[in-house]
Protein backbone atom coordinates (compact mmCIF):
# COMPACT_ATOMS: atom_id res chain seq x y z
CA UNK A 1 0.00 0.00 0.00
CA UNK A 2 2.74 2.35 0.78
CA UNK A 3 4.38 1.73 -2.39
CA UNK A 4 1.09 2.72 -4.69
CA UNK A 5 0.69 5.64 -2.36
CA UNK A 6 4.41 6.64 -2.64
CA UNK A 7 3.54 6.17 -6.60
CA UNK A 8 0.76 8.42 -6.87
CA UNK A 9 2.68 11.04 -5.35
CA UNK A 10 5.64 11.00 -7.35
CA UNK A 11 3.08 11.04 -10.85
CA UNK A 12 1.00 13.97 -9.23
CA UNK A 13 3.60 16.12 -8.04
CA UNK A 14 6.04 15.78 -10.96
CA UNK A 15 3.03 16.46 -12.73
CA UNK A 16 2.58 19.60 -11.66
CA UNK A 17 5.60 20.59 -11.41
CA UNK A 18 6.28 19.62 -15.19
CA UNK A 19 3.22 21.62 -16.19
CA UNK A 20 3.88 24.50 -14.09
CA UNK A 21 7.93 24.26 -15.27
CA UNK A 22 8.44 28.13 -15.78
CA UNK A 23 5.23 29.49 -15.91
CA UNK A 24 4.57 30.89 -19.11
CA UNK A 25 5.49 28.26 -20.97
CA UNK A 26 2.31 26.67 -21.89
CA UNK A 27 0.24 30.06 -22.86
CA UNK A 28 0.46 30.84 -26.53
CA UNK A 29 2.26 34.17 -26.33
CA UNK A 30 5.84 33.11 -24.77
CA UNK A 31 5.55 29.49 -26.19
CA UNK A 32 6.60 30.66 -29.18
CA UNK A 33 9.42 33.69 -27.89
CA UNK A 34 10.40 31.35 -25.23
CA UNK A 35 10.94 27.78 -27.58
CA UNK A 36 14.61 27.29 -26.18
CA UNK A 37 13.29 27.05 -22.79
CA UNK A 38 10.14 25.60 -23.25
CA UNK A 39 12.17 22.58 -25.14
CA UNK A 40 14.65 22.48 -21.77
CA UNK A 41 12.53 22.61 -19.26
CA UNK A 42 9.90 20.17 -20.97
CA UNK A 43 12.34 17.41 -22.07
CA UNK A 44 14.29 17.36 -18.86
CA UNK A 45 11.05 17.35 -16.53
CA UNK A 46 9.15 14.46 -18.47
CA UNK A 47 12.50 12.63 -18.58
CA UNK A 48 13.22 13.02 -15.34
CA UNK A 49 9.43 12.38 -13.82
CA UNK A 50 8.72 9.19 -16.36
CA UNK A 51 12.37 7.60 -15.71
CA UNK A 52 12.20 7.38 -12.53
CA UNK A 53 8.45 6.28 -12.46
CA UNK A 54 9.40 3.81 -14.99
CA UNK A 55 12.05 2.38 -12.84
CA UNK A 56 10.40 2.46 -9.74
CA UNK A 57 7.70 0.52 -11.53
CA UNK A 58 9.73 -1.36 -13.76
CA UNK A 59 6.85 -1.37 -16.70
CA UNK A 60 7.72 -1.09 -19.86
CA UNK A 61 4.43 1.43 -20.79
CA UNK A 62 4.63 3.68 -17.78
CA UNK A 63 6.24 6.81 -19.16
CA UNK A 64 3.68 6.90 -21.75
CA UNK A 65 1.12 6.37 -18.84
CA UNK A 66 2.96 9.35 -16.96
CA UNK A 67 2.73 11.60 -20.16
CA UNK A 68 -1.08 10.91 -20.67
CA UNK A 69 -1.72 12.24 -16.67
CA UNK A 70 0.07 15.40 -17.50
CA UNK A 71 -1.60 15.61 -20.89
CA UNK A 72 -5.24 15.14 -19.52
CA UNK A 73 -3.94 17.62 -16.46
CA UNK A 74 -3.15 20.25 -19.00
CA UNK A 75 -6.35 20.16 -21.09
CA UNK A 76 -8.17 20.87 -17.94
CA UNK A 77 -6.35 23.29 -17.48
CA UNK A 78 -7.17 24.65 -21.20
CA UNK A 79 -10.23 24.19 -20.44
CA UNK A 80 -10.41 26.34 -17.54
CA UNK A 81 -9.22 29.31 -19.11
CA UNK A 82 -11.55 29.19 -21.99
CA UNK A 83 -14.08 28.70 -19.73
CA UNK A 84 -13.46 32.30 -18.83
CA UNK A 85 -13.56 33.33 -22.06
CA UNK A 86 -10.22 33.18 -23.31
CA UNK A 87 -9.80 31.76 -27.07
CA UNK A 88 -8.97 28.18 -27.36
CA UNK A 89 -5.55 28.58 -28.94
CA UNK A 90 -4.75 30.65 -25.74
CA UNK A 91 -2.94 27.64 -23.86
CA UNK A 92 -0.47 25.51 -26.28
CA UNK A 93 -0.63 21.59 -24.86
CA UNK A 94 2.39 20.41 -24.90
CA UNK A 95 3.33 17.26 -27.09
CA UNK A 96 4.96 14.92 -24.54
CA UNK A 97 3.11 11.32 -25.24
CA UNK A 98 5.05 10.62 -28.40
CA UNK A 99 8.65 10.91 -26.54
CA UNK A 100 6.97 8.98 -23.60
CA UNK A 101 6.46 6.45 -25.89
CA UNK A 102 10.04 6.23 -27.76
CA UNK A 103 11.68 6.26 -24.01
CA UNK A 104 9.12 3.31 -22.95
CA UNK A 105 9.92 1.87 -26.41
CA UNK A 106 14.16 2.40 -25.63
CA UNK A 107 13.22 0.50 -22.29
CA UNK A 108 11.68 -2.65 -23.78
CA UNK A 109 14.06 -3.10 -26.51
CA UNK A 110 16.86 -2.89 -24.30
CA UNK A 111 15.69 -5.62 -21.95
CA UNK A 112 14.60 -3.17 -19.27
CA UNK A 113 18.41 -1.90 -18.97
CA UNK A 114 17.80 1.21 -16.87
CA UNK A 115 21.18 2.56 -18.23
CA UNK A 116 19.98 2.30 -22.02
CA UNK A 117 16.80 3.97 -21.06
CA UNK A 118 18.32 6.98 -19.47
CA UNK A 119 21.07 7.36 -22.33
CA UNK A 120 19.08 6.23 -25.18
CA UNK A 121 15.68 6.98 -24.23
CA UNK A 122 16.83 10.40 -22.77
CA UNK A 123 18.54 11.50 -25.89
CA UNK A 124 15.34 10.64 -28.16
CA UNK A 125 13.08 12.62 -25.25
CA UNK A 126 15.41 15.66 -25.80
CA UNK A 127 15.65 15.52 -29.27
CA UNK A 128 11.65 14.71 -30.08
CA UNK A 129 10.21 17.34 -27.90
CA UNK A 130 11.18 20.37 -29.65
CA UNK A 131 9.83 18.52 -33.27
CA UNK A 132 6.61 17.16 -32.20
CA UNK A 133 6.24 20.97 -30.95
CA UNK A 134 7.29 23.02 -32.76
CA UNK A 135 4.43 21.28 -35.10
CA UNK A 136 2.18 21.92 -32.17
CA UNK A 137 2.69 25.37 -31.95
CA UNK A 138 2.54 25.98 -36.08
CA UNK A 139 -0.75 24.55 -35.92
CA UNK A 140 -2.09 27.23 -33.40
CA UNK A 141 -3.97 29.87 -35.05
CA UNK A 142 -1.87 33.37 -35.36
CA UNK A 143 -0.07 33.19 -32.17
CA UNK A 144 0.41 37.18 -32.00
CA UNK A 145 -2.71 38.17 -32.31
CA UNK A 146 -3.93 36.09 -29.43
CA UNK A 147 -0.97 37.22 -27.60
CA UNK A 148 -2.17 41.24 -28.28
CA UNK A 149 -5.80 40.37 -27.94
CA UNK A 150 -5.73 38.15 -25.09
CA UNK A 151 -2.85 39.40 -23.13
CA UNK A 152 -2.43 36.96 -19.58
CA UNK A 153 -3.98 39.15 -16.34
CA UNK A 154 -1.25 37.48 -14.44
CA UNK A 155 1.60 38.93 -16.13
CA UNK A 156 2.75 41.94 -15.00
CA UNK A 157 2.90 44.92 -17.20
CA UNK A 158 6.33 44.82 -17.73
CA UNK A 159 6.20 41.50 -19.64
CA UNK A 160 2.88 41.51 -21.83
CA UNK A 161 4.31 41.30 -25.27
CA UNK A 162 4.51 45.12 -27.06
CA UNK A 163 5.95 43.81 -30.13
CA UNK A 164 6.61 40.67 -32.45
CA UNK A 165 9.51 37.88 -31.21
CA UNK A 166 9.05 35.28 -33.26
CA UNK A 167 12.36 34.07 -34.80
CA UNK A 168 14.04 37.15 -33.90
CA UNK A 169 16.52 35.63 -31.08
CA UNK A 170 16.72 32.30 -32.81
CA UNK A 171 17.84 31.33 -36.42
CA UNK A 172 16.45 27.76 -35.85
CA UNK A 173 14.16 27.39 -32.28
CA UNK A 174 13.81 23.49 -33.44
CA UNK A 175 17.36 23.06 -33.55
CA UNK A 176 18.68 25.11 -30.67
CA UNK A 177 15.49 23.40 -28.44
CA UNK A 178 16.51 19.70 -29.89
CA UNK A 179 20.10 20.25 -29.04
CA UNK A 180 20.49 21.53 -25.86
CA UNK A 181 17.59 19.65 -24.59
CA UNK A 182 19.37 16.45 -25.56
CA UNK A 183 22.50 17.47 -24.07
CA UNK A 184 20.54 18.01 -21.01
CA UNK A 185 18.41 15.03 -20.45
CA UNK A 186 20.78 12.59 -20.03
CA UNK A 187 22.51 14.17 -16.91
CA UNK A 188 19.52 14.89 -15.29
CA UNK A 189 17.75 11.74 -16.32
CA UNK A 190 20.83 9.42 -14.61
CA UNK A 191 20.05 11.79 -11.52
CA UNK A 192 16.43 10.40 -11.58
CA UNK A 193 17.55 7.13 -11.71
CA UNK A 194 19.86 7.52 -8.75
CA UNK A 195 16.98 9.03 -7.33
CA UNK A 196 15.11 6.15 -8.03
CA UNK A 197 17.86 4.12 -6.47
CA UNK A 198 17.73 5.70 -3.20
CA UNK A 199 14.32 4.93 -2.77
CA UNK A 200 15.01 1.57 -2.19
CA UNK A 201 17.53 1.49 0.22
Amino acid sequence: TTHYLFIVVVAVNSTLLTINAGDYIFYTDWAWTSFVVFSISQSTMLAVGAIYYMLFTGVPGTATYYATIMTIYTWVAKGAWFGLGYPYDFVAVPVWIPSAMLLDLTYWATRRNKHAAILIGGTLVGLSIPLFNMINLLLVRDPLVVAFKYPRPTLPHYMTPTEPQVGKFYNSPVALGAGAGAVLTVPIAALGAKLNTWTYR
